[in-house]
């Protein structure tokens, strides 16, 4: 009778698959799972807030059969990630690029055309033309089709303002989620015959960030405490050119304003690129990013500039409306002026680990998008290659569960749980000036150039930090970001210093080459 009430009091709604995250990853998932399973697609915010939402520069894909192909896309990736990428993994995301680009078009996603044919640009690291484009807001146009044509499924239930706790793991299988209800103000449990983490990155333990708010690392610490692996978490890219006005420092200027041919220059009006890069303007995103932090520290700015002026107003507002419109709003006419622009935490390249179809180490527990982690990107992620890991990984994931199907077999035992918890919103405040120590914390020793003394210095911080922590009794969704940001703020930090060499985004001025001979991967499990 007493395992009865305690059921009592959780609401519990069970489906087929759960799905945390609606950005491009969770979404195309969702589509791509068969009509016949029941999905509950759960989102921290409401659906048109993701990482996903604000990509700008396009999806790399090799339509061009003359000058292109899977192989060379293949190269540029392997070349990009500075000898760290899966081959299979990297292998099956351009091998299966095209298809899933005709799924998006067939669904009524709008990419640029010249003529009948779609238009392919260029970006960084990238040896030919070959990223498809929605003018310069992407991802929002693949996204809002996406979503759009899941609201027309009647096997999908879609939650907003529902924020994951923690999974729900018994005999070493996921059978489901906790998650707290903002609107209703209470616990509910979601239980599935799958799961499937699709949160999106961390950059919120940057005080710099192209992330939105929501960007915690929620993902990644749900799966660490229930047991799962996360890999190569020191390898943070930072995105070269961020807007840099008192007004914003989060804004991005698409890398496909360089792969349209504009120049970087340092305070003094000079291009500057070409000292450190055959590819100049067009190099890898963390040797762009150095060069530029290299340039403000000689010059003592705090910015560098876009200079893409040579372009006339009309193309500027017709290729990069969002750019052009938002840049004027800050009394910038990128027609005639120059863009003020500084590097910012922009993608994580590690992340739950997980196989090629997008399996953790944990039985009914997916992961894809930036959460996860198959070996893609190595140390440093191509251009364009994270929309269209999305959509690959979720088919994949699509397709190994729908090769699982049937009908959940869950006990009442199984999903009985003792869920009393103390709502305390009195310490937000001091959770708040947590945050932004940690986030001022790896911003000055976690960043762009790292050495041993400033990451144990950041160590040593975030160990006070979680002291004074643990003194905050109750719950609070505020409070559970800052558990999700130290504990992915500590992965960071470990991970950057047992890999003593430079490789990628990851680099280390006190071991500033990289070492070929005994270069690993770091894979890390924390049992929660």
């Amino acid at each position: 009778m007493e395992d009865d009430e305690r059921r009592k009091d959780i609401e519990v709604i069970d489906k087929d698959v759960i799905i945390i995250g609606s950005g491009i990853a969770g979404v195309y998932t969702a589509l791509e799972i068969p009509e016949g399973c029941s999905i509950g697609i759960i989102t921290k915010e409401t659906l048109d807030i993701s990482n996903s939402v604000l990509a700008q520069g396009g999806i790399a894909v090799s339509l061009d059969e003359q000058n292109d192909s899977p192989q060379l896309h293949f190269k540029d990736t392997l070349f990009a990630g500075a000898g760290l990428c899966n081959d299979e993994s990297v292998w099956v995301l351009v091998e299966e690029a095209a298809d899933n680009i005709k799924k998006l078009c067939s669904i009524g996603v709008n990419f640029d055309k010249s003529g009948q044919q779609l238009s392919l640009t260029r970006e960084g690291a990238h040896s030919v033309n070959r990223i498809i484009h929605s003018g310069d807001t992407t991802g929002k146009e693949v996204c809002d089709k996406l979503i759009e044509e899941a609201q027309k499924r009647s096997n999908i239930s879609m939650f907003e303002r529902h924020f994951a706790v923690d999974l729900v793991v018994r005999n070493e299988k996921c059978i489901g989620v906790l998650v707290y209800d903002e609107t209703a103000e209470k616990m509910k449990l979601f239980t599935a015959r799958n799961t499937v983490i699709a949160t999106g990155g961390f950059g919120q333990i940057y005080s710099h960030t192209t992330n939105p708010e929501v960007a915690t690392g929620d993902g990644v610490g749900m799966c660490l405490r229930v047991g799962a692996e996360a890999m190569d978490m020191e390898f943070v890219q930072f995105h070269p050119t961020v807007l840099y006005h008192p007004k914003d420092k989060s804004f991005l200027i698409s890398e496909a304003v360089r792969g349209e041919g504009a120049m970087l220059k340092n305070s003094r009006g000079e291009r500057f690129m070409h000292k450190y890069h055959e590819l100049a303007e067009l190099a890898p995103r963390d040797v762009v990013s150095r060069a530029i932090f290299q340039e403000m520290t000689i010059s003592g700015s705090a910015n560098v500039f876009l200079d893409i002026t040579f372009k006339s107003r009309e193309y500027l507002e017709n290729r990069f409306p969002n750019i052009f419109r938002t840049c004027l709003e800050y009394g910038i006419d990128i027609s005639k002026d120059f863009i003020p622009v500084a590097p910012a935490e922009h993608y994580c390249m590690g992340g739950i680990k997980t196989d090629v179809n997008g399996m953790t180490n944990i039985e009914n527990l997916y992961a894809c998008g930036e959460v996860a982690c198959t070996g893609i990107h190595g140390a440093n992620r191509l251009a364009s290659n994270s929309l269209l890991e999305g959509l690959v990984f979720g088919r994949k994931i699509a397709k190994k569960i729908s090769e699982t199907s049937g009908a959940n077999s869950l006990t009442q035992e199984e999903t009985d749980m003792q869920t009393n918890f103390s709502l305390n919103r009195d310490s937000d405040t001091v959770l708040k000036d947590m945050k932004e120590e940690i986030q001022t914390t790896m911003t000055k020793y976690v960043g762009i150039i790292r050495n041993e003394q400033g990451l144990a210095t950041a160590k040593e911080i975030l160990n006070g930090i979680h002291l004074r922590f643990l003194d905050i009794w109750g719950f609070s969704l505020v409070k559970l970001e800052v558990a999700n940001m130290l504990t992915v703020a500590n992965l960071v930090i470990e991970a950057a210093l047992e890999r003593k060499e430079s490789r990628g985004a990851h680099f280390r001025s006190d071991f500033d080459k990289p070492d070929d001979v005994n270069w690993k991967r770091n894979i890390v499990k924390v049992l929660g």
